[in-house]
Parts: C-alpha cells; sequence; structure tokens
C-alpha cells in the first residue's frame, strides 16, 4: 500500500511478537529502505530514456514495440512497483530467519519439461532474467554482501540464518523486484525488456547501497573492525572488481630491480611517443593475411617498426619502453594459455597493436580494473573458453562475432577508447541473447535429467516397499503380477508427483500392506475371517480406483480384480478346511467344551502352517508409517574411501569442489571435448555435462569423474578473467624475481 508523499515506512509490517529486532537491525531496515527508495527512483528517473533510445535504435517493429510498451507501464506502475519492493525486503527484516525470498533454480525445476514447449517458456524466461540478475549481484558485490551478512549474523546468534535470508541479499531485493514485474501488464518481449533493464541500471548502483548499509551497522558499533568476512574463499574473478593491486610505476620499479646502469641499448634514434603512435598505427592498419591460427607475438610486429629492413634502428622512450615490455608479457600469458583454442588465441594475438596504443596513452590500463579495454579482452577470452570448431561448414555465430569486433578494432580504432565501450556493450548483448538460448536448451536438459532420477529413485522405493511386504508370504502367481506391474506404476506415480511425504503415500502404504495381507493372512485367529470380510471390500475398491488414476486397460483391471477375487476365495476355502481340522469329532475321548456366551475361545493355528510374518490389520498403521518414512535413495555405489581402487581421496574432493558452470576438458572417442557441468542430479549423484550448444554430452557418477581426473581422462578449465590472470601472474613473477 502506498503511504502518504510515497515514504514506505518499513516498520508499518509488525515483527513476529515471539521476536523482537535488535536496535541496530530496526535502524539498518529504516535507512536502508530510505536508501533503497533512492536506488529505486534513480532507476526509474533513467529508465524513459534508455527504453526511448533503445526503440529509436530497434531493428523491427516489434521490438520497438516491446521498448514503447514496456516505458508506458513503468510510467504507470511506478509508485505500485517502488513500493511492492520496498515492502517485500521490509518482510525479509520482520521475519528474519522465517522468510523465504523467491528460489528461482528452485522454480525452474519445478517446471514439467513435457509441458515445457506450450505455457511455460514465458514464466521459464522470467526466472532465467531473475537469476542472472541474482548471480551479478553475488559476484560483483561479493565481499560486501559477506561483511554484511556476518555483521547481521552477530547480531542474532540464536537465529540459524542462510545467506539467502539475509534481509539485503540479492535473492530478496530480486524477489521483490520479481514480484513487482509480475502484475505488469505487458506480454513477455516487454517484461523481459524491463528485468533487462533492472540488470542493466540496477545492479551498476547498489555498490554503494551495500556500501552504506555496512557503514550503518559499523555505525551502531556492530563489527566494526571487520575488514574481511570471516568466511573467505578465492572465487574465480573475485580480483576481477579491483584487479591485482599494482601501479604503473610499482610495475615499472619491479621490471627494473635487476637494471644496471648503463645498460641501455643504443640505437641510431629515439622515437618519442607521438611518433610510436603513428608507427603502429600504420602496422594495426596494414594487418595482413593472418592465417587462422596464425599467432605473432607483439615484439614480431614490432620489430618493422623499430628495426626496419631498410633504414635506421631505431629505440623508444625508457617509459614506452616499459609498456611496450608489460603489453608483451600480458599477451605472452594470454597466448601460452593452452585453455584457449588457437582459433582464438589468433583472434586475441590481432589485438596486440591496439591494446599497446591503448596502454601508451593511458597508464591507469594496468590497474584499473573497470577499463573497457580490459573488459572486452576479458569477455572475448571468457567466451572462448568452451569454443570447439564447428564441423560440414555450419555456421559458428561466436566465432563471427569476435572476428567482427577484432575486425572494427584494427579498422576503427585511433586513439579514442569510446569504441571499446561500446563493442563492449554490443558483445555483452550477444551474450546475453545467446546464454539465453543455450540456459534454456540447458534447463530443459535438467529437467529431463532430473525426471530420470526421480523415476529411478521412485521405482527403487517402490520396489523396496512391495518386496518388504512380500516378505516371507506365500501370494498367488497372479497376485504377484498384479502388484508388481500396475501397482508398482501406481504406487510410483504417487513419489513422482512429490508425495513421498503425504497422507496419500502413507494411506497408499496401509493398502498395499491390507493388500498382501488379504490373500495370506497369517496368523489366523477365530477374528481373521471377520476381519477379511470388512477389510476386502476396501482392498478392492481401492485396488480399482487405483487403476483408473493410471489409466490402467478397464479389461485387464477387470482380469485383475477377477483374479484377487478368486483369490480371496481361495483364502476362505482355506480358512474353512482348516477349522474343520481344528474341530473336535464325536468319538473322540476328549471333551468338547461349548463356549459360554461373551467368553471367546481362541482357535488353534494350524499346526502343519510355517510360520509367518506376525502382520494383521492391528499392525497395518504402525508398518504403513515406518513406509512413510523410507525416502527414496539413490543408486547403491561404493563410496571409496582413500586410495579406493587407486583413487586417492583428493580427487574425489576436487569433484566434490564442481559447481554448476564449471568448465572442463573430456576425451570422447579419443578426441579432446570443452564441456561444462550443467546439472548434479543429487538423487543418483549424477554429474551432466554439455558443450557449447547446450547438449549433453557426457555423464559421470562420483566415483568414475573421480577416476578419470586421476587419470588424466578430464582436466579442469579456468574460466576466470584471463587479462587479470596474466596480469597477477607478471606480479607474482616480477616479485619472486626480486626476493631471489
Amino acid at each position: 500500500m502506498a503511504q502518504k508523499n510515497n515514504i514506505v515506512q518499513f516498520a508499518d509490517r509488525k515483527p513476529s511478537q515471539n521476536f523482537l529486532l535488535p536496535t541496530a537491525l530496526v535502524r539498518l531496515r529504516d535507512a536502508s529502505g530510505r536508501s533503497l527508495q533512492k536506488v529505486l527512483a534513480n532507476f526509474f528517473d533513467r529508465s524513459d530514456d534508455v527504453l526511448f533510445e533503445l526503440a529509436d535504435r530497434a531493428e523491427s517493429n516489434r521490438d520497438q514495440s516491446a521498448y514503447f510498451d514496456a516505458m508506458r507501464e513503468l510510467r504507470l506502475r511506478r509508485k505500485s512497483m517502488v513500493v511492492s519492493i520496498l515492502q517485500y525486503v521490509s518482510q525479509a527484516f520482520n521475519e528474519l530467519g522465517k522468510f523465504k525470498p523467491l528460489n528461482p533454480t528452485s522454480a525452474l525445476e519445478e517446471i514439467d519439461s513435457d509441458a515445457f514447449d506450450t505455457a511455460d517458456q514465458s514464466e521459464l524466461e522470467q526466472q532465467v532474467a531473475i537469476e542472472n540478475l541474482i548471480n551479478k549481484l553475488h559476484n560483483r558485490y561479493e565481499e560486501q554482501i559477506r561483511l554484511l551478512c556476518a555483521r547481521v549474523n552477530h547480531l542474532v546468534p540464536s537465529i540459524e540464518l542462510a545467506d539467502c535470508q539475509m534481509p539485503l541479499s540479492p535473492q530478496v531485493i530480486c524477489g521483490g523486484v520479481s514480484e513487482a514485474c509480475s502484475d505488469l501488464d505487458i506480454d513477455i518481449r516487454a517484461k523481459l525488456v524491463v528485468l533487462k533493464l533492472f540488470d542493466r541500471l540496477l545492479a551498476d548502483t547498489l555498490g554503494d547501497f551495500y556500501q552504506e548499509a555496512n557503514r550503518t551497522l559499523t555505525d551502531q558499533g556492530v563489527l566494526p573492525d571487520l575488514k574481511q568476512s570471516p568466511v573467505t574463499r578465492k572465487a574465480k574473478g573475485a580480483q576481477s572488481a579491483a584487479g591485482p593491486s599494482a601501479t604503473f610505476s610499482e610495475l615499472t620499479e619491479l621490471l627494473h630491480q635487476h637494471d644496471d646502469a648503463g645498460d641501455t641499448a643504443m640505437a641510431d634514434g629515439v622515437l618519442d611517443t607521438s611518433s610510436l603512435m603513428v608507427r603502429l598505427s600504420e602496422a594495426q592498419a596494414d594487418d595482413g593475411q593472418w592465417g587462422p591460427e596464425q599467432v605473432i607475438t607483439l615484439s614480431e610486429l614490432l620489430g618493422p617498426i623499430l628495426n626496419p629492413a631498410e633504414g635506421e634502428a631505431v629505440s623508444v622512450g625508457q617509459v614506452d619502453q616499459d609498456v611496450i615490455n608489460l603489453v608483451s608479457m600480458l599477451f605472452d600469458f594470454m597466448l601460452d594459455d593452452r585453455q584457449l583454442h588457437p582459433v582464438m588465441k589468433a583472434q586475441i594475438s590481432r589485438l596486440q597493436i591496439p591494446v599497446l596504443k591503448v596502454a601508451l596513452k593511458d597508464k591507469n590500463f594496468f590497474n584499473r580494473g573497470g577499463h573497457p579495454t580490459r573488459k572486452l579482452l576479458n569477455e572475448l577470452a571468457l567466451a572462448g573458453v568452451g569454443w570447439q570448431a564447428k564441423t560440414g561448414g555450419q555456421k559458428d555465430p561466436l566465432r563471427e562475432k569476435i572476428e567482427s569486433i577484432v575486425r572494427r578494432v584494427l579498422e576503427e580504432y585511433a586513439d579514442d577508447i569510446s569504441l571499446f565501450d561500446e563493442l563492449l556493450e554490443d558483445f555483452s548483448r550477444f551474450l546475453d541473447l545467446d546464454r539465453r538460448r543455450r540456459e534454456l536448451v540447458e534447463q530443459r536438459l535438467r529437467d529431463a535429467e532430473e525426471a530420470k532420477a526421480r523415476k529411478e529413485t521412485s521405482g527403487q522405493e517402490v520396489q523396496a516397499l512391495i518386496e518388504r511386504e512380500l516378505a516371507d508370504r506365500d501370494v498367488p502367481p497372479p497376485i504377484l503380477e498384479l502388484l508388481r506391474n500396475p501397482w508398482t506404476r501406481y504406487l510410483q506415480s504417487i513419489l513422482l508427483r512429490g508425495d513421498e511425504n503425504s497422507e496419500r503415500w502413507a494411506q497408499a502404504c496401509r493398502l498395499t500392506e491390507k493388500l498382501v495381507w488379504t490373500v495370506d493372512p497369517r496368523p489366523v485367529s477365530d477374528r481373521t475371517r471377520s476381519e477379511l470380510l470388512r477389510a476386502i471390500p476396501a482392498v478392492v475398491d481401492g485396488l480399482r480406483k487405483a487403476l483408473q488414476e493410471i489409466s490402467w486397460d478397464p479389461f485387464a483391471a477387470d482380469a485383475a480384480i477377477r483374479e484377487l477375487e478368486l483369490a480371496h476365495g481361495d483364502v476362505f476355502q482355506r480358512l474353512v478346511v482348516a477349522q474343520s481340522r481344528q474341530t473336535p469329532q464325536p468319538d473322540e475321548a476328549e471333551e468338547v467344551v461349548e463356549p459360554q456366551p461373551g467368553v471367546e475361545v481362541d482357535q488353534p493355528v494350524d499346526a502343519q502352517a510355517p510360520a509367518r510374518n506376525d502382520k494383521t490389520p492391528d499392525t497395518v498403521s504402525a508398518n504403513a508409517g515406518e513406509a512413510t518414512k523410507a525416502q527414496p535413495q539413490a543408486p547403491a555405489s561404493p563410496e571409496p574411501a582413500d586410495d579406493s581402487d587407486g583413487v586417492a581421496q583428493a580427487w574425489f574432493d576436487k569433484a566434490d569442489s564442481l559447481r554448476v558452470g564449471s568448465w572442463i576438458e573430456l576425451t570422447v572417442d579419443g578426441n579432446r571435448v570443452r564441456c561444462k557441468l550443467a546439472a548434479f542430479i543429487r538423487a543418483t549423484g549424477k554429474y551432466i555435462f554439455v558443450n557449447r550448444n547446450g547438449t549433453k554430452v557426457a555423464e559421470y557418477y562420483r566415483e568414475d569423474l573421480a577416476a578419470a581426473m586421476a587419470n588424466g581422462d578430464v582436466g579442469m578449465l579456468d574460466d576466470g578473467l584471463i587479462f587479470d590472470r596474466a596480469l597477477e601472474s607478471i606480479i607474482d613473477n616480477l616479485r619472486s624475481n626480486r626476493k631471489d
């Protein structure tokens, strides 16, 4: 509900009476509400301009219409959306520890893959967009979020607070965005435009928001000296926000740490920076005919410039020489990276002269992590990690896009680095569209694998239940056929719908036990016949309904029920025979005791009958309760200990450390193939790997994956930022040399 003057008071929703927020969290709630409101106001102020610009550049009327629809709807719903988001975040504070924010991954898994192509694609695309925004916020503001989470947890040690439940976590904020966007009266194309707009404008402005939130708590005395979160990990790309910490002057100092005075090489002349830039531009324009996998080092490219075949050899100033050396070392590292395909190395190597020109003009290039040239190099290399050459003349959009970007740099770059900003934005749009397509394909695969795993584990659970009920029972063959075919299918259908903990599953377990008991009631007592008469109608009726529910063939169902009725008739016949054997004859010596009214006389059990499992209707509830507790189990596979079957525990740890999205290289039919982990199916312990197109390439169980890693058949690929890794390596090597 909107408040006066559009101000949302976070205290409007009262916390639970059983728990009062600490004062510091109350102040964080109120302060972050005001701060977030400013962030959202800025977002909506900028959205009009951005959407109008996108509509103006739209390549089709359909795209233009989507942009204008999004613009109009945002204008109409601005106030209500702001209120909705702020109240969603407020709820996370007031229901601390109990609030469950949006979980797009869980929601994605609930989509039925069989119905995916009809009604669910729009919903799936929206969930994928939200998940991407959550991941972007986590990656971009990882340390600030951890610090905030550590401080909040410090204030409420009695509450086990998951990271995603932290009131200002990306899941909470993006959950509010998703809820606010769910009521927008626009089609999915326009709605995705709005979500992409949040991705583009909101993600870039939350850095100050998280810093302010941490500052609010430190001002309240909450862990004011905390500089690093208690639990840290060196995440790939974590350095990318700031980059390796070394300025150009520090780098040059490291370069000259072993220089001796007077060792400077002599040349016929010295080129100043302007003259060097002119020669570099000429060499850049004369790109020549590079082969598809031809890599030329920077020193080879500079040879004709500094040492022409005809004319005087020249040198450059010390500062320019330092820049050349650093850029050369960076590209040597990148082009020596085994993770890049030779074709991608060749394309990146063609950017050496343009990058050198950028570094000569702007020395902050080396220590500015957000430099557009560095970011473009990182994106090009990262996109190429999983690239494989197409065969048979297939179209290759990624390769064509990278080649077009390299060509534009060589043809258009003079000294304006805004070209790199433009190319980076264009390439990011290309990657977003490509990623969304692949994620939809991968989601279909995950849905299919999850369904396959559920079917496998549910089958094992049902089989275990039936075998448990059949233990020590003498069941006629037709009833065995009934239990192991249509009845198994019925039980499995309940588990596949996720009802393993429901009353419905418990009822099915009880009915299974009753069904088996009615065809072999052991032990037999004087009450057995009456108990059978009461139980059989319910069993037959339950069986009939179950077979109808799974659409079993009606004629086969009638035949199965007739077989069951015949089995019940045999049971009653055996009871009559057993009773006649137990009744004393008139000529026997023993005295026949007449039962007195109201006095029960126990009937002796058939002495020739073997001992049976003591299951009667009185034990049904207890046994069914035990069956209800049973959960689907993963396929039985031996869990190796250290050096089990020659595989050290370290390889199992390495397999366990794989995260969804990790790139690996494996051998398939003698060929090295690059693929990434698309899903880990917990129910079966199976790892599913796909290629860059989202097509399934391989699957491994844990022990098989560990063994493949130990044998060298599977190798990890580092999908971190290549430029930052190169710079970090150079800094480490130079500092190491200084120590030596």
